[in-house]
């Protein structure tokens, strides 16, 4: 409680004082790493795209997986003679009938800055509180520096927080814009010099981004890309798949490598980029200017990306208020979980980013509903042929909400045509293919690292049970109810209860509304 406070004082001073937001408190919450961990009688959804299985019992030694037991079969009682064996140095938690699964992995993991308010224990605690273990930061918006010390933090378990890869802004620390292809190579070995985990790009000229990539690829770096339009006209995707880029973002950049007709976007002739509601309401027309779906031209740019390996990290819900402006805004999560700082973020403003709603109109949403129809067409295919997609929130911006969002992604993917095994492969394995930790996270497996999600009810039935605030059912009185929720986020071997993260993540959000005597209301209105 002490640490709340104190975080909730220094954030916002540092709303006036510093460029970076407060880092995390040290860590008052989780139990462990043991010596050694036995989980008991789980269903285990290992995260590779195999069924379920189980009652299993997992044995963690300090952070590291050690023995996975199949100890009988449903509806029987446990095979006792089959259960590793527990010592008195042996930390045991029984729970029988609970599914575990990997940790979860947010590809597009922004922790927030000045603009939405978000104190860093705000945001991981969101995150854990709905198994999210790895995050990674596309742009380092805190500082390259800030973001690698709360990276040290985590990995060493100071902290309350996923693990951060930290993927810097091209160009970012640089005394001056980088215009030359030597330039280009030489900030690209600085930034790993100085200990950067890759690099995330919005567009340059094509011989600077043809030498920041692949001289990222040669010295070992991974990369992200937002297409932005400012750019796109002469370096899409498939120039950058080319280059050697890792992931792209979002999906600015692939309709136009999609082009048959046309090659540059067919902007209103009144465009103007920094007026958000341009942007994103001439964006809900471009899949539609693309070629159509397994047509000859779209094959090709699918197989040349697939020989790539290049992988799609779609964040889906980001755009989602794009197409339904009330479902988003109007999220059951917001009253309780929502900072007032964020929440003003969030609402009409020609300034704040992804805040456009000027005059948002029912011919948008139609039209973006068309866009999400091509755009996942295309993103289930790709996964159907063997591409990699991943699963990113992007979250912070435009209605969305760290951890509540990230589940909001899984539905999505499942909307998009993705089995529920395929969507939890997306947001384990997959991810931690893409971040090359394949060895260490991403599935449930002896040797490697002990980074579990565990809930009582089966999200392959219901994704929904993975929200914080759960799913609703009706009880034997008639009764709405409800069920689910994270029950345990296990990072690094330390076992943290999920429901009592949220709960703090709620005392924060009390807390900023007393003080700012601030409530959640709905623009234009005073409720």
């Amino acid at each position: 409680m002490r640490k709340i406070i104190l975080g909730l004082i220094l954030s916002v001073f540092s709303l006036h004082a510093f460029a970076q937001i407060m880092p995390a408190p040290d860590r008052e919450e989780g139990d462990g790493p043991y010596d050694r961990l036995i989980i008991r009688g789980v269903t285990l959804i290992d995260g590779t795209g195999a069924p379920p299985v189980g009652p299993v019992d997992i044995v963690v030694e300090k952070n590291r997986i050690t023995r996975i037991q199949t100890v009988g079969y449903p509806g029987l009682p446990i095979s006792e003679g089959r259960r590793p064996k527990a010592d008195e140095n042996t930390q045991v938690l029984d729970l029988e009938g609970h599914y575990l699964l990997p940790g979860f992995v947010d590809m597009h993991g922004h922790i927030g800055g000045t603009g939405q308010g978000t104190p860093a224990e705000y945001v991981y605690k969101l995150w854990m509180a709905h198994g999210v273990t790895t995050i990674r930061d596309p742009s380092a918006g805190n500082g390259l520096d800030w973001v690698l010390n709360e990276k040290k933090r985590s990995l060493s378990n100071q902290i309350t927080a996923p693990r951060i890869l930290a993927y810097t802004s091209f160009g970012q620390g640089a005394e001056n814009p980088i215009t030359t292809a030597d330039q280009a190579k030489a900030w690209v070995n600085e930034n790993k010099a100085k200990g950067a985990d890759g690099i995330k790009f919005f567009g340059a000229k094509p011989e600077v981004m043809q030498a920041a990539i692949s001289e990222n690829k040669r010295i070992g770096l991974r990369s992200a890309m937002h297409h932005q339009q400012l750019d796109v006209a002469r370096w899409n995707v498939l120039h950058s798949a080319r280059a050697g880029l890792t992931s792209m973002e979002h999906w600015y950049g692939l309709p136009e490598a999609l082009f048959e007709d046309r090659t540059i976007q067919d902007f209103r002739l009144d465009y103007n980029y920094q007026n958000e509601q341009h942007r994103f309401a001439e964006a809900g027309k471009l899949w539609k200017q693309a070629a159509k779906p397994y047509s000859e031209h779209w094959n090709k740019v699918m197989n040349e990306l697939l020989e790539l390996d290049f992988t799609l990290d779609p964040t889906f819900n980001i755009y989602e208020a794009n197409r339904d402006l009330m479902r988003a805004r109007r999220a059951e999560w917001h009253d309780a979980y929502t900072l007032p700082s964020l929440w003003r973020f969030y609402s009409p403003s020609r300034q704040s980013h992804g805040s456009y709603w000027f005059d948002w109109t029912t011919e948008e949403e139609l039209l973006w509903k068309e866009n999400y129809r091509l755009w996942m067409t295309f993103v289930n295919e790709y996964k159907n042929r063997g591409g990699r997609v991943t699963t990113g929130s992007d979250s912070g911006f435009i209605y969305q909400l760290y951890g509540f969002a990230y589940i909001r992604e899984l539905e999505l993917l499942r909307e998009a045509g993705f089995h529920p095994l395929e969507v939890i492969r997306s947001a384990t394995m997959y991810g931690a293919e893409a971040l090359g930790m394949e060895k260490e996270i991403g599935t449930v497996e002896v040797g490697k690292l002990a980074d579990f999600v565990i809930l009582e009810e089966n999200p392959l039935q219901n994704l929904k049970v993975l929200y914080g605030t759960g799913a609703i059912r009706i009880d034997e009185n008639n009764q709405p109810i409800r069920v689910g929720g994270v029950k345990y986020t296990v990072k690094d071997g330390v076992v943290y209860d999920a429901k009592q993260l949220l709960a703090d993540v709620k005392e924060i959000v009390d807390q900023h509304k007393a003080r700012e005597n601030a409530r959640i209301t709905q623009p234009g209105l005073d409720w």
